[in-house]
């Protein structure tokens, strides 16, 4: 059984593609019970953010996992499984964990170091373990990336840069409308990217009763706005919102448009030409397309011009620092240590079969004696007991402290193979050839339309 995770990114798919892929996993349940109803695959998450859709298997074949889960993508999204494929990422084995790391530490983001995504796995896996669809070695590896990515935040400045993409957007909006500290704004969404946009209008120095915020459920809304002494309404008062405001951030987690064009439209006409400003930070997309509506009058911010300032390509582009090397550098120390880990527990079933049979030829050895030699004097048959096990156990000592030595290295199973044959092991928990060939470097995704990136971003 091996770790496969198989998704897309703004790194690897354009914004409408990514888009209906998170379509497609707004029912996670549907989504893991397609894929863990095939017969090779053993656990299930899936996992979607405002920049990624990505769906982790533990998985006892790479090739059938993969179509696995392009099927059920495609059956949810609509889109064809060729052209999931061609904008597909696949990660195996310690290659998995890796990725898996680098995704919880905010190290893979669109803005590098947010903190959202940290919240988003723990969900997701909260999610998938309530259903019944995680648990064992994917549960292992989730819990442990959770732990590195508190970690990597901790060690370096990763939070400090993790708010580039909501200041990014804010400052385009600033741009329009001028001061945000003058502008009244709308905040659309209760959630953690809603949290960070208002907590960020705050230090922008929005005015006290300048910030709204609108949502499905009013709860969370109250509460959300009470940290800026700011206002909630209904969703169903976004038309009469868009004619006040000169900001509207969108974040929320539907499935479907929120801010709809017809009522910008009407809302343009009733502005007076005062300019307004879109801001859409959510997959799938809030803001429904507004056609032909003039860019002077309505001024939209998405992540598809975000993806691209915040990668480098812009001209206001934020690159990274030494926090990002620094961050770098803990995940990958940790995933060393996992692997060495990893490693040595591939030898354990072969030390312990070799253990177990040892004690099993001391035994019959003993038996055989006191067969020979009748009734000893407990005190001499203790002692000849404590002889022979001491030699067996100093026998065997140099051979399984170095073959869990050995199993460090990238060929490690290989000698607890030899070990097997040369004393005729029969060992339960047998290594995996496909994990084998996942650890010694090949490229099992090669047959992928995109191969899996194993560089830093």
């Amino acid at each position: 059984m091996t770790l496969l995770v198989v998704g897309a990114s703004h790194r690897t798919a354009p914004l409408p593609q990514l888009e209906r892929l998170a379509a497609a996993t707004s029912d996670a349940d549907a989504v893991a019970r397609a894929v863990l109803s095939q017969p090779y695959v053993n656990e299930a998450m899936v996992l979607a953010t405002c920049n990624r859709v990505e769906v982790f298997v533990d998985v006892d074949r790479f090739h059938s996992g993969v179509a696995a889960v392009s099927a059920a993508l495609s059956h949810g999204s609509g889109v064809a499984v060729a052209d999931i494929v061609e904008h597909m990422y696949a990660h195996y084995d310690q290659a998995a964990v890796e990725h898996t790391f680098r995704v919880v530490a905010g190290l893979d983001s669109m803005a590098i170091g947010e903190a959202q995504v940290l919240g988003q796995v723990r969900s997701a896996y909260a999610h998938s373990r309530a259903a019944g669809h995680a648990g064992g070695r994917l549960a292992a590896v989730v819990e442990r990336a959770l732990r590195v990515g508190r970690r990597a935040r901790a060690e370096s400045g990763l939070e400090r840069l993790g708010n580039r993409m909501v200041s990014e957007a804010l400052a385009r909006a600033e741009q329009v409308v001028g001061d945000l500290a003058r502008a009244r704004v709308a905040v659309v969404g209760a959630g953690g990217m809603a949290g960070l946009v208002v907590a960020t209008l705050a230090r922008s120095g929005v005015g006290t009763g300048d910030v709204t915020v609108l949502n499905r459920t009013p709860g969370p809304a109250a509460r959300l706005a009470a940290t800026v002494a700011g206002r909630t309404a209904a969703l169903g008062d976004l038309p009469a919102v868009l004619d006040e405001v000169d900001v509207l951030v969108s974040c929320t987690g539907s499935v479907g448009h929120v801010v709809h064009a017809a009522d910008v439209r009407a809302a343009v006409a009733r502005r007076g030409g005062r300019p307004l400003v879109l801001v859409d930070l959510a997959l799938p997309r809030d803001v429904e397309p507004l056609g032909d509506l003039d860019p002077t009058a309505v001024h939209l911010v998405d992540l598809e011009e975000l993806a691209g300032l915040l990668a480098g390509t812009g001209p206001d582009a934020v690159r990274a620092d030494g926090e990002v090397a620094r961050a770098h550098a803990v995940v990958a120390e940790e995933v060393e240590l996992w692997r060495a880990e990893a490693h040595a527990a591939r030898v354990t079933p072969t030390v312990v079969a070799l253990r177990s049979q040892a004690d099993a030829v001391v035994e019959a050895e003993l038996d055989r004696l006191r067969g020979r030699l009748g009734a000893l004097d407990p005190a001499v048959a203790a002692e000849v007991e404590r002889t022979v096990r001491r030699v067996v156990d100093k026998v065997l000592h140099t051979p399984t402290v170095r073959i869990k030595e050995l199993a460090a290295q990238p060929d490690g199973s290989v000698y607890a193979e030899a070990l097997q044959t040369l004393f005729g092991l029969t060992v339960g928990d047998s290594l995996d050839p496909v994990s084998v060939v996942g650890e010694h470097g090949d490229d099992p995704a090669a047959g992928l339309g995109r191969p899996a990136p194993g560089g830093r971003p």
